[in-house]
């Protein structure tokens, strides 16, 4: 093979580490791997099943799922340790964006058509994304927004799932609804006794659990002593229903079947469960690869999600995303490689070929406290208490983003997370931060006077930092103090503008720099420069601003500038008042 063909075949082997990974395998790993294996099938096989619920379809959806993006993961994803499948935060969104296009029936066979092509559509979204390099997009979601969401997902999961835990159901649409007709459900007597004891009781298992015993598979124990109590004690005939016996056998390769007309509407949907598996994944990833001492790799974590999530899809399966918790167990189980996920596969798929009657008793109460276990984990309690300490604006940008979800449903909260976290970045370059700056002793540099007032300044001088790119949305802010100081110090000679925080000027900034240079002018003030980049430079000249700017006002550095504004006046550094009128 020429050197350009191989370097070509190498290129191609970067889109599919698991070629990679097979050729750099350790045998010392098997051993390690397959143990892992057993201990994360312990839990892939209840969450599957609870999450599958969460979303509204069958119960062994969750298990096909789980098997397809496993495999899809292993041959394309690059992380050794990262875990996929079925998770909580998207059961909610695929739900939503079903739902509306459910008959009055709500047919099955329909619900995993729909949510297998929003499984491939995510999927196609995020390799195309991936392939064109767009991984930064998980930029779009703050941290304080997406902490809001998460508080909003985690609230409308519980809510929805109470009455799952004591036996009961509600038909109502909406988290004040759902709330309401749970309240009266439990004054009306409606709940199930037997049913609401398995439910509270699980969930109490679960919690404990995982707070006083992390090592055991919490999940698997309390759904196995659930599923053993309710076929000892035929609770079933006491109505506590169970998820039934579960269809046997590996899943053929299936191509959904769904109307045109729907596949506006699922498109939509697959965005949105795009952007949070992708925000969710590479945060999930970063952690992990900071412990072992890896790089992540963005765009190919987005080809590994899409692999798996067409790889579900074209098997009755749905969307799925990085999940914390079961990656987490894997790694603390020894994990080494994605040979973890493969033998996790594998125990599922030997579940539902030869075993599903062991599942048929598992309790539908005991599901919902599965998922209301996993929503306690969403939410984010210290991380919002630190927002409102540390700052309230970002804090209420995360309220903002939890009562969207939890007033206004999944999909528009996520778009109004989003939203929120652009307007966010667009207010801070709206109204970035300003400051005058003077001297103070003992202290390096030019400080800001509103955190030193007693600064020392130069008579007839003004330092000025506008912290952000001059830009259309801010000139006007920049133009307006400038006049404001202009106008204030009638003593001025020169307003020297620290440059150095101004990455970009615009067009617009260009025309308000010449007219208020003009204006300042008029009035014999200079406008003066330092420490401005050479592309923001190159800039200022090709706007051809030197003609009213004097290129002599350019200044490499703050000291540079002051030295000369003091070798022409001859002033020297004073307290404020005596420098100004």
């Amino acid at each position: 093979m020429t050197g350009r063909g191989a370097a070509r075949a190498e290129g191609l082997l970067d889109y599919v580490p698991g070629i990679a990974a097979v050729k750099s395998y350790e045998r010392s790993w098997l051993g390690k791997d397959v143990v892992a294996g057993l201990v994360l099938s312990a839990l892939l096989v209840p969450q599957g099943m609870a999450y599958a619920a969460l979303a509204g379809l069958p119960a062994i959806t969750g298990l096909y799922t789980s098997i397809l993006c496993l495999i899809g993961y292993a041959i394309f994803g690059p992380s050794r340790v990262l875990v996929l499948g079925p998770d909580s935060s998207l059961g909610p969104m695929i739900a939503a964006t079903i739902a509306p296009l459910l008959l009055a029936d709500g047919d099955p066979a329909r619900a995993v058509a729909l949510a297998s092509l929003l499984g491939i559509l995510v999927g196609v979204i995020m390799t195309v994304a991936g392939l064109a390099k767009f991984g930064f997009v998980a930029d779009l979601l703050s941290k304080p927004t997406q902490i809001g969401y998460l508080n909003g997902l985690a609230l409308t999961i519980i809510v929805g799932q109470l009455p799952k835990l004591l036996g009961f159901s509600v038909d109502a649409d909406g988290l004040v609804d759902e709330f309401d007709e749970f309240v009266q459900g439990v004054a009306g007597g409606v709940t199930n006794s037997t049913a609401a004891v398995i439910g509270v009781m699980s969930l109490v298992a679960i919690l404990l659990l995982q707070r006083l015993m992390p090592k055991v598979p919490a999940v698997l124990v309390a759904v196995v002593l659930a599923s053993v109590a309710v076929n000892a004690l035929d609770l079933e005939d006491d109505g506590v229903e169970t998820i039934g016996v579960l269809p046997q056998g590996f899943p053929p390769f299936t191509i959904p079947s769904v109307d045109l007309s729907d596949v506006s509407t699922v498109l939509a949907g697959a965005v949105a469960i795009a952007l949070i598996a992708l925000a969710d994944t590479v945060a999930t990833a970063s952690s992990f690869a900071a412990r072992h001492g890896e790089r992540v790799r963005g765009n190919q974590e987005m080809i590994g999600i899409g692999a798996a999530n067409i790889a579900a899809g074209f098997f009755q399966g749905f969307p799925v995303s990085t999940s914390g918790s079961r990656t987490a167990v894997a790694d603390t189980a020894g994990s080494r490689s994605q040979v973890t996920g493969l033998v996790g596969a594998a125990v599922i798929t030997v579940v539902i070929v030869f075993a599903t009657e062991v599942m048929q008793y598992v309790p539908q109460p005991t599901l919902g406290a599965v998922v209301i276990a996993a929503a306690i984990s969403l939410a984010d309690i210290p991380a919002t208490r630190r927002l409102w300490q540390q700052r309230r604006v970002e804090f209420a940008l995360s309220i903002t983003a939890l009562l969207g979800v939890a007033l206004l449903g999944v999909l528009p909260g996520i778009v109004i997370a989003v939203g929120l976290s652009i307007l966010n970045v667009f207010r801070r370059v709206w109204w970035p931060h300003q400051a005058e700056l003077g001297k103070v002793d003992d202290i390096a540099g030019l400080h800001d006077t509103e955190s030193y007032p007693g600064a020392d300044q130069l008579a007839g001088l003004t330092i000025f930092r506008f912290d952000a790119p001059l830009i259309f949305a801010n000139s006007r802010t920049f133009a307006d103090e400038i006049r404001a100081i202009a106008e204030r110090r009638q003593d001025l000679r020169w307003i020297l503008i620290a440059a150095e925080p101004i990455t970009d000027v615009d067009t617009t900034a260009s025309d308000m720099l010449q007219e208020l240079d003009e204006w300042l002018n008029e009035r014999g003030i200079s406008l003066v420069f330092a420490e401005m980049k050479d592309p923001v430079r190159a800039k200022i000249e090709r706007y051809e601003l030197t003609r009213t700017i004097d290129p002599a006002h350019f200044f490499p550095t703050l000291d540079d500038a002051v030295a000369r504004y003091r070798e022409e006046t001859g002033t020297t550094w004073h307290p404020p008042e005596e420098t100004t009128d």
